[in-house]
């Protein structure tokens, strides 16, 4: 079994700002524009209303909220008008989906997404970032894998699918949609939890970066996560130099994380302190 920590989400250079935390801890993550897409920022509905008026809000841009949106991955079925027999799903393509691929990611592998994120308030019935507050990236949603769709092959697809935004416009020949499980399956697991959602409100055990770090790439991770010999570390991460023990605080270590890449894969045969970690309560709710 594999995890894949994948970044996802608004970020400096995809939609040009950080991602809300609300006041109340909850966390949205904004699908990055897409010329492509046939969504619009304007018909994606959170808690019930509209998310077009946040956009233009937080980017600053009027114009924003008529803009395509990337709505991927797509895990939450209130967020857009749905056909019977939709499914959390998440696209792929490109250099990115070869990674995947590489590392033989399919089924029963874990997807942990995570952002750059900002706490943001309303003043004077506008939404804006809470002045003076410091960026970080925080986990925010999962999805594990059932099934692995290329669409690259000319094989018919249920008709629920085709609002995906990897459905439309030009995309690489990589092109795939990894479609979520029902019910979560995890060593040990013994709840019944989703296959795939969104992080109900922001806890410490959702952040990434380390507390006062002068980078939002400086990480603070469970101690399991760090490499040991005869270990293949998460990829992107295999220059030694990136990782430390933390000194500060016992049980973790500190990664300086790749600033490139899209998708981190860890093989957890190797981690299977990581496969506990995953059992952490509240960590995927």
């Amino acid at each position: 079994m594999k995890l894949i920590l994948s970044r996802k989400g608004f970020d400096s250079s995809a939609g040009g700002c950080p991602n809300p935390v609300f006041p109340d801890g909850r966390m949205l993550a904004l699908p990055i524009p897409d010329a492509q897409s046939p969504i619009r920022y304007s018909q994606i509905q959170h808690q019930g209303q509209s998310i077009g008026p946040l956009v233009s809000q937080l980017t600053g841009i009027p114009s924003f909220s008529r803009r395509g949106a990337h709505l991927d991955p797509d895990l939450i079925a209130s967020a857009y008008p749905r056909e019977p027999g939709w499914r959390p799903v998440l696209g792929q393509h490109s250099s990115a989906q070869a990674h995947l691929a590489n590392h033989g990611v399919g089924e029963g592998d874990l997807f942990l997404f995570f952002a750059l994120f900002r706490p943001a308030e309303k003043q004077r019935g506008r939404w804006r970032f809470v002045p003076g507050s410091q960026a970080f990236h925080a986990i925010w949603g999962w999805l594990q894998v059932a099934e692995v769709w290329p669409l690259c092959k000319a094989e018919p697809r249920p008709s629920w699918v085709a609002y995906h935004p990897h459905c439309h416009g030009d995309r690489s020949a990589r092109n795939s949609l990894y479609v979520g499980r029902e019910r979560l399956v995890l060593p040990g697991l013994q709840e019944s939890l989703a296959g795939a959602g969104v992080v109900e409100r922001l806890a410490a055990l959702h952040r990434l970066t380390a507390p006062g770090a002068g980078r939002v790439t400086d990480w603070r991770l469970p101690a399991v996560f760090f490499p040991g010999p005869g270990k293949s570390p998460l990829s992107y991460h295999h220059n030694p130099g990136r990782w430390q023990v933390d000194n500060e605080a016992a049980g973790f270590c500190r990664l300086r994380s790749a600033a490139r890449g899209q998708e981190f894969v860890l093989d957890l045969g190797q981690y299977p302190g990581v496969c506990e970690w995953l059992l952490t309560p509240g960590l995927l709710s």
